[in-house]
């Protein structure tokens, strides 16, 4: 009865939402209002059942080919993160600024259920119908605002979840036919299935598209923008999540060596470490923690190649993802919501900046955090593991400057921010207060989530000092790089510099989609001028070729001359003759 109220309650909200259109107008307007102030209840009665819910599988027979949910492992602390950030991002709504709060209320509470039921899902139909819905669905939150870079961000968002999608599609098609239906036996399925490699590369893309993944990140640095903030914050901590729980639940991990692992490794930390660059030229905060959640998500993918890669890594890998993902999710999201808090009133713009510090320095891995747990499990999980391209040093060594990149974005971050213009308004209390609360009360949740479960069940010691330098250096320089960039930058050679005083146009939003775009625009300048030139040729041509009036004259009267039925008749009984004339011949011969 639970899983209904968690599903249905809050499809009955957006309903409700949906048919104030057939009140009176004061009447619509009091109910959307109410809808929207109070839309975070919605999430509560899964945050009940997250809470409550034993492990095993429920089923519901006549649903679809037989809809089943269970919380497991994976799903349990994801779907956690989900109830916390969703019910967040739903408070911060009403104060957004944004046209239509009811509507975009009802967006993101239809795009929670489906991203519940991805983190849930026990078979492979279920799985693919929420994971289809919550990805049509996050298109209405990139729009929502109408305007032109909106659009423009929906349509390469839609471009590219059309392309996942189908990638995704021909994978579960593969996996259903090889008896994977339920997802405990996808993996097996995957494995044993004559069309292995082919299942893996279309997860690997399909997936990668929802977990922005260089070169399919291109959607995440414009939809950021151009979505409403609490938008933002779902989408970059709890829906790219979807993809990550894709690559859990289907790829074969510890069947066998995999060579897909490799590969997928080398561009997974290729695009971690590509988006910082690209993440410190921008002068949009929202943009720049997309390109800091490029940078995770290849930290993340990481994991998935060792699994891959190194069969008896996988248990742990996968653990250290699913803490990892709840870690990122909440930290990002109170950083996004954060650019919306720093819109306050001015006593307390302090106390707004000192949690944001906390958020941001957790995703760093800073020690006494969240992230410090997370980065900690993760190195362990990798272990030994060998990374071909560097020279024979281990990932474990190589991750870390992963989070050196974090703390330059983060960095820069902090300085737009700061320059920020500001329009002080009176917030709810509660809201502020349970916004503090997720910025500082995951440090215990990981830390325990970290622990009990085997076989990542070590975390660090908390006051030991060598795990502190290990966990601290990339923060300490970090920051040192930071301090020295905005000091040259301040000098009079570098006053007028693009490069240190980036305004977001060197390396636009999209980075390699914006180049494409160029590419295609000039491609088509060029092909509509040689058509043009074609045009001409070809009239040219037929100038030329234009047979003299006479023999013109001369056909037309013949076309006119066979047309009368006299003449055609004629035509016919002769050929008609000649025909049986020859047959005859031919006959008497044989």
């Amino acid at each position: 009865m639970m899983w209904w109220i968690a599903a249905g309650w809050p499809l009955l909200l957006v309903a409700v939402l949906m048919a104030s259109g057939l009140l009176p107008r004061d009447a619509a307007e009091r109910l959307r209002d109410r809808g929207s102030r109070f839309g975070w209840v919605a999430v509560v009665p899964a945050g009940i059942l997250c809470a409550t819910a034993g492990s095993e599988t429920v089923t519901v027979p006549w649903m679809l080919f037989g809809t089943s949910v269970a919380l497991d492992a994976i799903a349990r602390p994801l779907l956690a993160m989900a109830v916390v950030l969703y019910g967040l991002a739903l408070a911060f709504i009403p104060r957004s600024g944004t046209e239509r709060p009811a509507l975009l209320s009802g967006l993101v509470m239809v795009c929670f259920v489906a991203n519940a039921g991805v983190f849930a899902a026990a078979d492979l139909i279920t799985f693919y119908l929420c994971f289809t819905v919550m990805s049509f669905a996050g298109y209405g939150l990139v729009v929502h605002s109408g305007s032109r870079p909106a659009r423009r961000a929906g349509r390469i968002y839609l471009v590219m979840t059309v392309l996942g999608e189908g990638a995704v599609l021909s994978a579960m098609v593969l996996i259903a036919r090889a008896g994977g239906l339920r997802l405990g036996e996808s993996a097996a399925a995957v494995a044993g299935s004559p069309d292995r490699d082919l299942i893996i590369g279309l997860l690997l893309l399909g997936f990668g598209v929802k977990a922005g993944t260089v070169p399919l990140h291109v959607w995440l640095p414009l939809a950021h923008p151009a979505a409403p903030t609490p938008a933002s914050a779902v989408l970059s901590g709890a829906m790219i999540k979807a993809g990550l729980v894709g690559w859990l639940r289907f790829l074969p991990f510890g069947e066998s060596e995999i060579g897909w692992g490799t590969a997928f490794m080398a561009l997974a930390l290729l695009g971690g470490f590509l988006a910082v660059p690209a993440g410190l030229l921008q002068d949009d905060p929202k943009v720049v923690l997309a390109y800091s959640s490029i940078s995770q998500m290849g930290f993340l993918a990481v994991l998935i190649g060792v699994a891959l890669a190194v069969p008896e890594a996988a248990g742990a890998c996968t653990i250290a993802a699913v803490v990892y993902a709840v870690h990122h999710g909440l930290a990002k999201g109170v950083l996004f919501l954060g650019v919306q808090m720093w819109d306050v009133e001015r006593w307390r713009r302090w106390p707004v900046a000192v949690l944001m510090a906390v958020a941001g320095l957790s995703i760093i891995g800073a020690p006494l955090t969240g992230g410090y747990v997370a980065k900690y499990g993760a190195k362990e999980a990798v272990g030994a593991a060998m990374f071909p391209a560097t020279g024979g040093a281990s990932l474990a060594e190589v991750l870390p400057w992963v989070g050196l990149g974090s703390t330059l974005l983060l960095a820069r971050f902090a300085v737009v921010m700061w320059r920020r213009d500001r329009a002080p308004s009176p917030t709810p209390i509660t809201r502020d207060i349970a916004w503090a609360i997720v910025a500082v009360a995951p440090v215990g949740a990981v830390g325990w989530l970290a622990s009990s479960h085997e076989p990542l069940s070590t975390t660090p010691d908390w006051f030991d000092p060598g795990t502190w330098v290990a966990q601290s250096w990339p923060l300490l320089v970090g920051l040192v790089l930071a301090v020295g960039a905005a000091r040259i930058a301040r000098g009079p050679r570098w006053k007028d510099s693009r490069i240190a005083h980036p305004h977001g146009d060197i390396v636009p939003p999209g980075d390699v989609v914006t180049l494409e775009e160029r590419l295609v625009s000039r491609a088509g300048v060029g092909l509509r001028a040689a058509l043009h030139r074609l045009e001409g040729l070809a009239t040219d041509i037929r100038a030329r070729l234009t047979p003299p009036v006479s023999l013109v004259a001369a056909v037309a009267r013949a076309q006119r001359s066979f047309s009368a039925w006299e003449v055609s008749g004629t035509v016919l009984l002769v050929l008609i003759a000649a025909a049986l004339g020859w047959a005859a011949v031919n006959g008497g011969g044989a």
